[in-house]
């Protein structure tokens, strides 16, 4: 759906091109930005050049076409942890790690990384926490495959092959094929586990936390000892899960004061 531009001033045409890019599956090129957007060529260049000298844009290799820049993806993992950082949705983590009497944490994907922007404790900790600000490896962290399973063919496997898959664990998948396979079936059930693959003594799983338009903004997951939750029983965890991140998609609508009051950790 081509963004619409509400005035005609300077940061509303910047905003629609951030806005076109960004909803695009390939890079594009100026004179399709300035086709899509209804803009003349000399502005839409004009535009571009601002937007590519701040970060905001940048040029895909090899080409004149332009893609999102690193500063705007940074920007905007930043928005979304500030976003999820409210007392309201830090409520329906608190819930639904009471509900299954486990860690939960809600991750995105900054970069090349999983990082934790909020989690909820409910049992001292026996392993791996994954804390507000922790990093993790995409290949091998339930979030992270699922936010790989949800690109396209395409650029999925180009990334795959890209990353630098380390053994981390005996059970650490670091053969691309089969990291790929793991992925498609992610991407069919639309949930993801990890059978100690990042942590020895640690499985866990993750669920998709969607924007209204469907578009994956973060996830909601578990992380567990596997000497009290076995890989197979991370089964039980899977509808509360899709129930919470339902509800933390649905705030994504609201407005109200309770939804953007700041919370004290």
């Amino acid at each position: 759906m081509t963004p619409s531009i509400q005035t005609d001033g300077p940061l509303d045409r910047a905003f629609a091109i951030l806005d076109f890019v960004a909803a695009q599956i390939k890079a594009v090129t100026a004179a399709e930005i300035a086709k899509n957007l209804d803009l003349p060529l000399p502005s839409a260049h004009r535009l571009i050049s601002n937007l590519e000298s701040r970060g905001l844009l940048q040029r895909a290799a090899g080409t004149k076409r332009f893609v999102v820049g690193n500063n705007l993806v940074t920007l905007a993992g930043k928005t979304i942890g500030s976003a999820f950082r409210t007392a309201r949705r830090h409520a329906v983590l608190q819930n639904v790690a009471a509900e299954i009497g486990e860690q939960c944490e809600i991750g995105i994907v900054r970069n090349t990384a999983v990082v934790y922007v909020d989690s909820v404790r409910v049992k001292a900790p026996q392993s791996l926490q994954f804390d507000p600000g922790h990093s993790a490896p995409l290949y091998c962290t339930s979030t992270g495959k699922i936010y790989l399973s949800m690109l396209a063919t395409k650029p999925r496997e180009k990334l795959v092959r890209a990353l630098h898959l380390e053994q981390h664990t005996d059970h650490t998948i670091t053969d691309p094929e089969a990291l790929l396979q793991v992925l498609e079936e992610t991407r069919r059930s639309e949930w993801a586990r990890t059978n100690e693959e990042f942590v020895k003594g640690v499985v866990g799983c993750a669920v998709p936390i969607l924007a209204p338009g469907g578009t994956l903004i973060a996830c909601l997951g578990v992380s567990v000892p596997v000497a009290r939750v076995s890989f197979d029983d991370l089964q039980n965890f899977r509808e509360p899960l899709v129930r919470a991140a339902k509800l933390l998609s649905a705030t994504i609508l609201e407005t109200n004061d309770d939804s953007t009051a700041e919370f004290s950790a």
